[in-house]
């Protein structure tokens, strides 16, 4: 299931990002149901001269020392103006860097419009990169997956399987033997950057798993604090099925399957759940494996090659073995005495 991000209040990201930002509320939360509409940062140089095309007003607005100090050469009109034409084109909010103090005119159109204006002791270079990481996180595209995630050996591993299957059971076996739980049953994925889908939890479900039979566990006070992940790339899919005599399983590992999840291709793997069959031990050598192919060594290909070679060399060796057949002369018979 996909979701899509059309805007996020002022009010969340100032929540979420506080203690990151360092930021500070200046004026009321009148104005923090504020939308910001864009996953960036602006900083609104021209629009303070009185330009306002092509003005980002979707975004957080930006004013550093560059800005702050242009401002104090403005009367208080022009400030109040500039501010205003500002704020009618619904921008969110505002943030003051290197902890300035809002002008008197900024205070007197943030209480009349009920403008957000924040503060921050960050230098404008260090909060724009900060923010626009904290914005593009909550801007990235997302997706909601039936799957059990882990970090198996530094490689992130996403369980698909019915309900059932053994999901959770697999990946306790696998957290017992020292491996990450990401996420148990539902995996909240991002899309960052368009290239890489970062796996996370549910905050209110985090850290805990459910096995059938057993009910609800905490894993952190189980197995202690280094078998909880906040979030992992996904690198690999692992699809469990239960197994039927019509199954067809890979036996050579030359085709990759891929698994895509929000126009990104993942490695896919399908194992089948049958008795004895140590599924844990089979998905730390999927990731393993996986974790080889990512450094250039396919074993499958390797192998492959080997028997290639092999094959050659032993054709060629009988070739060699073999004689060439000798052609034998036909000598006329003589003819018989006159």
């Amino acid at each position: 299931m996909q979701k899509a991000i059309h805007g996020i209040t002022v009010a969340h990201f100032y929540e979420t990002y506080r203690e990151k930002l360092k930021l500070e509320l200046i004026t009321g939360d009148a104005g923090l149901h504020r939308l910001i509409r864009e996953g960036s940062i602006n900083r609104p140089a021209l629009a303070l001269t009185g330009f306002f095309k092509y003005f980002a007003n979707k975004r957080i607005q930006v004013l550093g020392a560059a800005e702050m100090t242009y401002l104090k050469t403005r009367s208080q009109l022009n400030q109040t103006t500039i501010f205003r034409e500002m704020v009618r084109r619904s921008v969110p909010c505002v943030i003051l860097t290197r902890n300035y103090n809002p002008t008197n005119a900024m205070l007197t159109v943030a209480a009349e419009m009920n403008l957000p204006v924040l503060r921050t002791p960050l230098i404008t270079m260090n909060l724009v990169n900060l923010a626009t990481l904290c914005i593009d996180n909550e801007f990235a595209p997302s997706a909601i997956e039936h799957a059990t995630t882990l970090d198996v050996k530094g490689v992130g591993v996403m369980l698909r399987g019915e309900s059932g299957v053994g999901k959770s059971e697999c990946a306790l076996a696998l957290i017992e033997r020292g491996h990450s739980l990401v996420a148990d049953d539902l995996t909240v994925i991002k899309l960052l950057d368009e290239r890489e889908l970062m796996a996370s939890s549910r905050p209110l479900n985090r850290g805990y798993m459910e096995c059938r039979g057993i009910g609800i566990i905490n894993i952190a006070e189980m197995f202690g604090v280094k078998s909880i992940r906040l979030e992992k790339r996904i690198d690999l899919v692992l699809s469990l099925h239960e197994w039927t005599p019509e199954a067809m399983e890979e036996r050579t590992g030359l085709e990759e399957n891929i698994y895509e999840i929000l126009g990104i291709k993942v490695p896919h793997i399908e194992l089948y759940v049958r008795p004895g069959r140590d599924m844990a031990r089979l998905v730390e050598v999927a990731a393993m494996t996986q974790a080889l192919k990512r450094m250039g060594h396919d074993p499958a290909k390797e192998f492959n090659d080997r028997l290639i070679a092999f094959m050659s060399e032993d054709s060629e060796a009988r070739r060699m073995k073999i004689k060439p057949i000798e052609r034998e002369e036909r000598v006329p018979g003589r003819l018989g005495a006159d």
